[in-house]
């Protein structure tokens, strides 16, 4: 995962200002070195606006009717209120094409957004409403019945093809299956469909446990702070998990995190707390934010019985920063000299002055003080602190390197070690000291517990080139184990007997196969996927053709190779924003993604057209938004999410999608096979 480095919002307008902005159009001007600049806007949906810029360099000005004052600087991706005298000014550096897109609500704003270079359009074709011919006697025998999932029509084989006109509302597309029903197939992980939720963010069932350890909202645009989603609301969405044909879940490590916040963006323009998974502070308890033990096991147990595995993000790369509220709660470290005085009876309610931003608060912390022995201590991480190993740049040093100045664990380091000194003061932590553990031994025990006492099913692991590969065999080994004792224990869940599953984030890592399954892994993340084929598949299928036979050659040629790809994630963009909010695009996404050979992700609200969410100085949070629940109740949204259940339905019914030989039939219609043993498809799309 990326992280932020660590080094007023506009009030609301009166409805007399506002009014001008219940018009058809934003009222908003642009120039180019002084040049107008039209703007041809789009009605995406309710109050969201977007118009596609093609900009050379140059000076960039957007500027309300009524502007006045000099110009305010423009951050790409960022969210910018917009009100009557609005200003904004960005020196336009890379010509190409940008996404303008307007937010009409209680406070109007704006972003811009640089779009990717896309493929030529040439390929495609517009599908007119017309009957498609295919030949499909590779594949099916004549008199074959065969059922398109899409519309429900029946077809029989004849000469080798079938005649069929696809749904109206499906964008030409047929996916031919025999029309006899088969068995359930057995679960193939080259076939996942794994779904991603940062669970804060996710779905709301406890509200009592939203201001846990004393957490506060911030009362502005909530970017970094917690926003109530816990296991309990996981649990009662996994219906909805299924009806996506939903077989993983991946959560973000639900681990007791820091308590505190630590300033967000490079701007400490937000509080940054640990949301998201990424800051543990002990391994060993669940954070109270995201509910009890006991509902840890309902979710798994309702998850098995659904025919779900559930995933825990994983990180052995680092814990958590410092906070002023760690600091005052737990006992560690120390404040510089006279320093209390600027700090109120519970420290982590301090404010920065008018001058100042949120990464100010190190000010007032002595980071050379000998009270550090008593957090983590030297023995544990490198951190640029008190007697502790400073740690090289992380592009020096991958692997005992600091990613975004946290402390990093000496997962490589032979010697034993004692627990660190705030754990063993800590009341309800499970950690206990053994004899001769070093620092990896220790998480690794730590991480396998939730497997062997509550039948946790795979880790997805972060930050994995950063970390030596023996402690990921290490840590797989102590899991499969776990996995078996738990399977032992729980003869009569759906799961036992199942084999544990691990896949890995290398950044930027492809399909290919490469040392880190040697080690423990059963698949890596790929993100050639997100770069290379999410867009051009999203408009026509047809334009992947060369990549999916690739990657289902790259899974023929080892029946022990996987990989999962996606197109949105927390850690780079989501889909949807880079492609300008089109509801098309995510259509066709469903298509591109949930067709791909090997696993696939889903990141929460691709189903939904989740927009970008306020980012502040940090372009990644926008992309950890709420769900979008509320707007599934609008048609167009509705109809999305059906497209994408149905796609993830036929998905999980055949193997062969994931895991099958890839063979294309025609190319006009554009029709390819999928066979794995008995499991048999054909995919068509008229475009």
């Amino acid at each position: 995962m990326r992280r932020p480095s660590l080094p007023t919002s506009l009030t609301t307008l009166a409805c007399a200002l506002l009014c001008q902005f219940a018009s058809a159009e934003p009222q908003l001007q642009a120039w180019l070195d002084q040049r107008p600049v039209p703007l041809q806007w789009s009605n995406p949906a309710p109050q969201r606006y977007s118009v596609e810029l093609e900009l050379s360099a140059g000076q960039l000005r957007l500027q309300a009717p009524n502007a006045s004052g000099s110009a305010q600087p423009l951050a790409l991706y960022q969210r910018q209120d917009w009100h009557a005298r609005s200003s904004l000014s960005l020196q336009i550096g890379e010509p190409g094409r940008y996404r303008l897109l307007f937010q009409e609500d209680a406070q109007p704003h704006l972003r811009l957004l640089p779009l990717r270079e896309q493929a030529p359009r040439s390929a495609c074709r517009t599908w007119q409403g017309e009957a498609l011919s295919v030949a499909v006697g590779q594949v099916f025998a004549d008199g074959e019945v065969l059922r398109d999932a899409y519309s429900g029509q029946l077809a029989t084989v004849e000469n080798g093809r079938i005649e069929l006109t696809p749904a109206a509302h499906s964008d030409g597309l047929l996916l031919l299956e025999p029309a006899e029903p088969a068995p359930a197939p057995a679960h193939d992980w080259r076939n996942a469909t794994v779904y991603f939720a940062i669970t804060d963010r996710f779905a709301n069932g406890d509200t009592g446990n939203d201001r846990s350890y004393g957490r506060q909202p911030d009362g502005e645009q909530e970017i970094g702070t917690f926003h109530g989603g816990d296991l309990r609301g996981l649990t009662g969405k996994l219906d909805y998990l299924q009806q996506l044909g939903v077989n993983a879940l991946w959560i973000s490590a639900p681990f007791e995190q820091i308590h505190g916040w630590v300033g967000g963006g490079d701007k400490g323009d937000f509080r940054h707390y640990a949301y998201h998974g990424y800051y543990a502070l002990d391994f060993t308890r669940l954070d109270a934010n995201m509910g009890t033990e006991d509902e840890l096991r309902e979710l798994i147990a309702q998850a098995h019985a659904r025919g779900i595995r559930v995933l825990f993000d994983v990180v052995l790369n680092h814990p958590g920063y410092s906070t002023l509220a760690d600091m005052q709660v737990l006992g560690f470290g120390a404040l510089r000299g006279g320093m209390d005085q600027y700090l109120p009876p519970r420290w982590s309610d301090w404010q920065p002055e008018s001058f100042e931003n949120l990464h100010a608060y190190h000010n007032l912390i002595d980071y050379q003080h000998d009270a550090w022995r008593q957090w983590w201590g030297k023995d544990w991480v490198r951190a640029d602190i008190a007697d502790y190993d400073s740690p090289p740049s992380v592009l020096v040093d991958p692997r005992q390197g600091s990613l975004a100045f946290l402390p990093d664990f000496k997962t490589e380091s032979q010697q034993p070690v004692s627990l660190p000194p705030f754990l063993l003061r800590k009341a309800d932590t499970r950690a206990v000291p053994r004899e001769g553990y070093r620092v990896r031994d220790y998480l690794v025990e730590w991480l396998s517990f939730w497997v062997r006492e509550f039948g946790v099913d795979g880790f997805r692991a972060d930050t994995v080139k950063h970390v030596e590969l023996e402690s990921w065999a290490a840590l797989r080994q102590a899991a499969d184990k776990a996995r078996a004792e738990w399977s032992a224990a729980n003869p009569d869940d759906p799961m036992s007997g199942s084999p544990f599953w691990m896949v890995g984030e290398v950044f930027g890592h492809g399909p290919q196969a490469s040392v880190y399954q040697d080690h423990g892994f059963d698949a890596l993340i790929n993100f050639d996927f997100q770069g290379e084929l999410a867009a051009r598949g999203s408009e026509c299928l047809r334009q992947v053709e060369d990549g999916y036979r690739d990657y289902a050659e790259l899974l023929a040629n080892d029946a022990r190779h996987n990989f999962m790809s996606y197109a949105s994630s927390h850690d780079t963009s989501l889909f949807f924003a880079e492609q300008g909010e089109r509801l098309a695009r995510q259509r066709g996404l469903a298509c591109a993604l949930l067709l791909a050979p090997g696993a696939v992700q889903i990141y929460y609200g691709d189903e939904s057209a989740r927009p970008l969410g306020p980012t502040g100085s940090d372009p990644h949070q926008g992309t950890r938004s709420s769900m979008n629940w509320d707007a599934q109740q609008q048609a167009p949204v509705a109809e999305l999410l059906a497209h994408w259940r149905l796609l993830g339905q036929f998905r999980a019914r055949h193997p062969a999608i994931g895991a099958g030989r890839h063979q294309q039939l025609s190319s006009q219609p554009y029709a390819f096979a999928r066979t794995l043993g008995k499991d048999r498809v054909v995919i068509v799309q008229g475009r």
